[in-house]
């Protein structure tokens, strides 16, 4: 297997250094993750967008775990379920909620598990969803934008799922404590 370098915010590339003191200005250290992103610059640029983006989303903190650890745990990403368990009791998700999405237990509300449902579906079929999931998304109270905006938080996870099974990017040491492998 291929050694991705973990980069610092010294040896990282000239466009990639800013992007990376940006990183531990938000998190107070340099996730594993960003440090293999910074390879390219504008793919670090491009998941740091995507994340601020989708964090100010229509969605709450409750609904984007969902997304997120739902995409996650579907794409079987051992660095990223960890990370969103972690993130998630930062944003003081209800934890009945992360483990609900870890373990593949149904959603503790109605609107939710449409949002996970949805989600899945989405991503399972690459897209290719039907007008009666689509009309059930609605009916849970969901609307145009929010699909959307599921795909834009999927657009953010596949770059960070993909490249962490591709480098086997590992945990940060905060989040050792989540870590999960798919049952």
């Amino acid at each position: 297997m291929t050694t991705f370098k973990i980069h610092t915010v010294e040896s990282a590339p000239e466009n990639s250094k800013p992007l990376l003191e940006n990183s531990l200005k938000a998190f107070g250290m340099l996730p594993n993750l960003h440090a293999i992103l910074a390879e390219s610059p504008s793919t670090l640029e491009a998941y740091q967008i995507l994340h601020k983006l989708f964090e100010n989303s229509s969605f709450n903190k409750e609904e984007l775990t969902v997304v997120w650890q739902t995409i996650n745990v579907e794409h079987e990403c051992t660095y990223c379920v960890p990370g969103h368990t972690g993130i998630a009791k930062m944003m003081k998700v209800d934890d009945a909620i992360t483990e609900a999405l870890r373990n593949e237990t149904a959603m503790p509300t109605e609107k939710l598990q449409a949002l996970h449902v949805f989600t899945l579906g989405l991503v399972r079929k690459r897209g290719t969803v039907s007008e009666a999931e689509l009309e059930d998304f609605f009916s849970a109270g969901y609307e145009q934008r929010h699909v959307l905006e599921v795909i834009l938080g999927l657009s953010q996870k596949v770059i960070s799922n993909y490249t962490n099974h591709i480098a086997e990017t590992q945990i940060d040491a905060p989040f050792n404590k989540y870590a999960w492998k798919k049952q």
